[in-house]
């Protein structure tokens, strides 16, 4: 069983910025993926982010030049957000994914870019 403890989002102006954290505890010498999905209201869950355990890194195309995922040795991933706008309004879900293909899923946080 993996933990997830996601920080909070907030309300930010458009163009500004804002980093998102994640902590994972229990069984972390598991963990293969972790990432930051997000879902806006109306829409599908959609994969915003992800790092391997290796460092790879995958980003989905609205966000490509504008976020950065990372990930420190204490099992913490970070989503650092810059020039947002209003699309990416949007409740942020922190995942993991196990080498035995499990997947965990943080409580999720919301964000809110307007003016």
């Amino acid at each position: 069983q993996v933990q997830l403890v996601e920080s909070e989002g907030g309300l930010v102006q458009p163009g500004g910025s804002l980093r998102l954290s994640c902590a994972a505890s229990g069984s972390v010498s598991s963990i293969y993926t972790m990432g930051w999905y997000r879902q806006a209201p109306g829409k599908q869950r959609e994969l915003v982010a992800s790092i391997t355990n290796r460092g790879s890194t995958n980003y989905v195309d609205s966000v490509k030049g504008r976020f950065t995922i990372s990930r420190d040795n204490a099992n913490i991933v970070y989503l650092q957000m810059d020039s947002l706008n209003a699309e990416d309004t949007a409740v942020y879900y922190c995942n993991t994914q196990t080498s035995s293909f499990e997947n965990y899923w943080g409580q999720g946080t919301q964000v809110t870019v307007s003016s």
